[in-house]
């Protein structure tokens, strides 16, 4: 029981030193810049407290639950020997945990209210705009993830397709629409939320482990790369089809 407690004090304590450097910039300028006590202090405190477990609590979920199941998936799926069950858990993987994210669902409503109130939709194309914007990024994950997985597969040179999707979404800010492109270059940082990142992580270094002259090391990360990187190209040309129509 002792050991138990003392390993959760250390947890507690590493999440809350993870925090210091947040805490420090917001009292240096509550306190010594705009030289204002905090407001409802109380509240602030108890809100302190519930972040540092919170954070405790979720990175021991990702070292308990998720690192795992990624792991054991890919390796399952790879000693399967099916390319195919592979590349679609790949595919519905990114898919599904980017459709429900949170941070892109209030970025493509936060964009479609803007269109309309700019007139550049009607009013009655808001809702579909929206949906219209987070089903591009959605596929464009799940489609980045499946190319990344191929890499290792294959042992294809990250940077040929790192470098070659950038010269893309480089020729595709000259000619789509100026009102997508801030969107575009949005969506590419919406996509790496909290559960995709260690799912996908965990997916790319544990097929390189299993698969014999790959290195976990260079091979098995980059995955993310690609689930920026397409969004931008998605968004772009789903703005092209929507404003040139």
């Amino acid at each position: 029981m002792k050991k138990i407690l003392l390993k959760s004090f250390q947890k507690i304590k590493t999440s809350f030193f993870d925090l210091v450097p947040i805490i420090a910039v917001v009292m240096f300028f509550q306190l010594a810049v705009l030289q204002q006590p905090f407001p409802n202090l109380t509240n602030v405190l108890v809100g302190l407290v519930l972040v540092v477990f919170g954070l405790m609590f979720f990175v021991e979920g990702l070292e308990i639950g998720l690192f795992p199941i990624g792991e054991n998936l890919s390796y399952d799926l790879a000693k399967k020997g099916s390319v195919f069950w592979l590349l679609s858990f790949s595919f519905l993987l990114g898919f599904s945990t980017t459709i429900a994210e949170p941070a892109l669902i209030a970025v493509a409503k936060e964009a479609a209210e803007v269109a309309v109130q700019f007139e550049l939709l009607p009013p009655e194309e808001l809702t579909s705009y929206a949906l219209g914007l987070r089903i591009s990024v959605a596929v464009s994950v799940g489609l980045a993830i499946l190319i990344g997985v191929l890499r290792i597969i294959k042992g294809w040179p990250i940077y040929y397709l790192i470098i070659g999707g950038y010269v893309v979404v480089m020729v595709m800010t000259v000619f789509a629409p100026k009102e997508i492109i801030g969107i575009a270059y949005d969506a590419g940082g919406v996509t790496t939320s909290t559960i995709t990142v260690p799912l996908v992580t965990a997916l790319g270094v544990g097929l390189a482990t299993v698969i014999q002259g790959r290195s976990p090391l260079t091979d098995g990360f980059g995955l993310i790369a690609f689930a920026s990187l397409l969004p931008m190209i998605f968004v772009m040309g789903y703005g092209m089809i929507i404003f040139a129509s």
